[in-house]
């Protein structure tokens, strides 16, 4: 890209960031391509060139190269940091390597993380670590490495047919690569392909060298332009500006102890949250004791999670206006039980937009049943969550945007025939449901997440009526994920630390007293079965 007049000059990005041979702009993109020479480039000039204000790579049938030969950036190391550049292909393949190293005694030979891209159709856009553990993330993929260092995937990100008709053939694309601690993001044309995070502690890296590759092998001609880097800090997940924060609201009691427990609920994810040693602070605002939270606590928040009842009277009808824009930004949303049911029309349309479903009077239902979630899909709240089973109000037979648009289901069952033996009504039946449960046999969706194009993300779960199914280690593990998900924290492989729930622990901030006769050996009893090693 172009630089405006202002931008300040080499000299001054050295002083700043220890960086040689780069211009800097106030939004502190540097320049390490000056479109003229290869000043501070290291490669063999046998193949790398400067061609009309690109650096271009080029080996023929005449003259190739006997293994794959790099140009290495010598202005500076790269560790946390964002780079963009243009690229065009003909034949072959090529990368972009980063926090890289120098193969001993062999010139020019470069191993480490490489954004890939190619003249084929299959891996532009996937993490190959070249000399270093080969694939770690194919397109569409996102994957956690851990101590045996072979990647996992965790989540499908994208669809590899439909992300490869964004790139143009032998054409100019645009990568961008992100290395933020040990999380790196490559995209194409803006478009996500692949996201590792590296837990392998004994090979993954955190600095190194940037280079950019010429393949061996049949003649090719790769071109770069454009190629700007910024520099970032590393993040210390004990710093406070660099946490996300969860803001969990909890509406008026309700349906009496043991239901609806909204505060007691909100409060008990609060604490684990907080105890979890992940990067996030959560708190709880109570709608009864102190309102509706002011702007400056929405707009300090990163997610904002809403336990309470809803139908027409839902808190956010209300302030939709305040909630849309807080969402444009990027903020995520989290809706738990009565918490996804609104009204159709402006209503419903804004939570179609945050969360991407929600229960719809005349529509959905609300029968008590017992779900069997026997497979879950491959999806960041998913991490370390297991098959469970419990009985619970789980509405069902949502409103979801057309044709899922961005919405993935994550917890999905298909109701027995006894949750539509109630007549028609606003929860209770309806022909459609109906229709979808009992003629089609069509599985129903009791959480679903959605990822939103403004860059937020959403996540709604019928479940929660009954307060003791909080004490289900994979019903909790599974929300709590939500909440750190959409706070847009990263989620460990084996999901966030749900600890340790006891019948005491549940047994606190409920809005009504305990009643004499509570049993307590009977949820006791529960939790020793849902949760038995």
């Amino acid at each position: 890209m172009r630089f405006r007049m202002g931008w300040i000059l080499c000299s001054m990005v050295v002083a700043a960031l220890g960086m040689a041979g780069a211009v800097q702009a106030q939004d502190g993109w540097s320049s390490i391509f000056d479109g003229k020479t290869l000043d501070k480039w290291d490669g063999n000039p046998e193949f790398w060139r400067v061609e009309e204000g690109t650096i271009t790579g080029q080996t023929t049938d005449a003259k190739p190269t006997k293994g794959n030969t790099f140009i290495i950036w010598r202005g500076g190391e790269t560790a946390d940091f964002e780079l963009k550049l243009e690229y065009k292909i003909i034949n072959g393949n090529s990368g972009i390597q980063y926090r890289s190293f120098e193969v001993p005694n062999e010139k020019w030979v470069i191993g480490g993380y490489q954004a890939d891209f190619e003249a084929g159709d299959t891996y532009s856009g996937i993490n190959y670590g070249e000399r270093f553990r080969g694939i770690l993330a194919l397109r569409g993929e996102k994957t956690v490495i851990g101590d045996d260092h072979k990647p996992k995937v965790v989540e499908k990100i994208g669809d590899t047919n439909e992300i490869q008709k964004k790139i143009k053939k032998e054409d100019w694309n645009e990568y961008h690569v992100s290395a933020k601690g040990f999380t790196f993001e490559h995209r194409i044309n803006g478009v996500l392909t692949s996201v590792v995070t590296d837990e392998d502690k004994a090979e993954r890296r955190a600095k190194g060298v940037l280079a950019l590759q010429l393949h061996a092998g049949p003649a090719m001609k790769v071109q770069f332009r454009n190629i700007k880097i910024k520099q970032l800090k590393a993040v210390d997940a004990k710093t406070s500006s660099t946490r996300k924060k969860a803001l969990l609201i909890a509406g008026n009691p309700s349906h009496g102890f043991g239901a609806h427990d909204h505060l007691s609920g909100c409060s008990l994810l609060t604490n684990l949250i907080n105890k979890s040693g992940l990067p996030i602070d959560a708190e709880v605002h109570s709608i009864q004791k102190q309102g509706w939270p002011s702007a400056e606590k929405l707009a300090a928040a990163n997610t904002i999670v809403i336990y309470s009842d809803g139908g027409g009277g839902h808190p956010f009808n209300a302030h939709l206006d305040e909630l849309n824009a807080l969402a444009a930004k990027g903020t995520g949303v989290v809706c738990i039980h009565y918490g996804v049911e609104t009204t159709a029309g402006a209503n419903g349309d804004a939570f179609l937009n945050w969360i991407g479903g929600f229960f719809e009077p005349h529509w959905s239902v609300n029968p008590h049943w017992v779900a069997n979630y026997t497979k879950l899909p491959v999806h960041a709240t998913t991490r370390g969550v297991k098959p469970f089973s419990t009985n619970d109000e789980w509405y069902y037979h949502m409103r979801f945007r057309e044709k899922m648009d961005g919405v993935t289901p994550i917890l999905t069952d298909l109701p027995p025939k006894e949750s539509l033996s109630r007549g028609d009504g606003p929860h209770s039946g309806n022909a459609e449901v109906r229709k979808a449960v009992l003629e089609r046999k069509e599985p129903q969706h009791m959480a679903w997440a959605r990822e939103r194009a403004d860059g937020g993300r959403g996540f709604g779960t019928s479940g929660g009526h009954v307060h003791w199914n909080w004490g289900n280690d994979q019903f909790r593990k599974l929300v709590m994920n939500a909440i750190v998900w959409t706070a847009g924290a990263d989620i460990p492989a084996d999901g966030v630390p749900a600890g340790q729930v006891t019948v005491d622990d549940l047994l606190q901030n409920h809005d009504e007293e305990i009643p004499k006769d509570f049993n307590k050996a009977m949820v006791q009893a529960m939790l020793d079965q849902w949760n038995k090693k």
